[in-house]
């Protein structure tokens, strides 16, 4: 029997530096986001919100702001996703903002040592998310997640998974990258990550871009796709809390995911950073929502 789908809703917004994230989960199950997996024949159990500490909405403290709740909430989603993962359900993590990666991604990291697997992510965003206390403009948390996964950030969150760092920098691939920081960008090249950003989509496509991305998946590959809802332009998707001009447009995205489907390997999802405060009769959500049907088969393509 397949696996079952498993709805992980984590309404925070503790790591963003605008509120509304926290609604987010709420929002893709109003624009019918079982419904739609169902509709493909596939079995989704949702499993509720998860609870943590609210949002104090207070400055940052040496670089990071509000750690103590961020730390808080990474711990309970990979609870969470570790539960998961051990009933063999394929969890689906609603967030939230993307600052929830570290705990859902050292979760699977965790579970692939476990199993002996090989552990793949494709980090779909706008931004690289490689910010340190040191260098971060805002102290924000969801523009430090993949840093810290890679072993630059505070102990509380490099140790989620038991090992420091989560995954190597090369377990990971960053599409549709157009916003870093100057300091952010020395980080991202000292060590050495597989960046796809716009310039290089609008040059080869998106399909060389997958194609590349998603080069090396093996039988013992467990692919991990963590989608920011910024990675879209902004025309289509206006309800995040980070809009970044210039990105994916509907039909390239619908590629992206139809190419991610088309490998078969995907094991575990985060949808993040979807605002309802900033959209339009949700719009984004609905956008979201078909495009992971595409993530999970639905192919907008005629063939036999």
């Amino acid at each position: 029997m397949a696996r079952a789908i498993r709805l992980i809703g984590a309404p925070t917004d503790i790591g963003a530096g605008a509120r509304g994230a926290s609604m987010g989960p709420e929002a893709m199950r109003v624009a019918g986001l079982r419904e739609a997996l169902e509709g493909l024949g596939l079995r989704v159990d949702d499993h509720g919100n998860l609870s943590g500490p609210a949002n104090p909405w207070l400055p940052p403290v040496d670089g990071w702001r509000h750690l103590p709740e961020t730390v808080a909430w990474n711990r309970t989603v990979y609870a969470a996703m570790r539960a998961a993962l051990t009933a063999d359900d394929l969890p689906v993590l609603l967030g939230g903002d993307h600052c929830l990666a570290i705990g859902s991604i050292s979760a699977v990291a965790a579970h692939c040592r476990e199993q002996g697997r090989r552990l793949r992510v494709l980090w779909l965003d706008a931004h690289a998310d490689f910010n340190t206390s040191a260098i971060t403009p805002s102290g924000n948390i969801h523009g430090m997640p993949v840093a810290c996964l890679c072993g630059h950030g505070p102990r509380e969150l490099l140790e989620l998974s038991g090992r420091v760092p989560a995954m190597a920098p090369d377990s990971i691939r960053q599409i549709g990258i157009r916003s870093v920081d100057a300091g952010e960008k020395r980080l991202v090249h000292g060590v050495g990550l597989e960046v796809f950003d716009m310039r290089f989509i609008d040059e080869h496509g998106m399909r060389e871009t997958m194609d590349q991305a998603l080069t090396g998946l093996g039988a013992d590959t467990h692919l991990h796709v963590s989608f920011d809802v910024d990675f879209l332009d902004p025309d289509i998707a206006p309800g995040v809390g980070t809009t970044v001009r210039g990105g994916p447009s509907y039909r390239e995205a619908q590629l992206c995911m139809e190419m991610i489907a088309d490998t078969g390997r995907l094991a575990s999802l985060d949808v993040m950073e979807l605002n309802p405060a900033f959209d339009v009769r949700n719009r984004t959500a609905e956008v979201a929502v078909d495009l992971i049907e595409s993530l999970f088969g639905k192919s907008t393509l005629m063939r036999a």
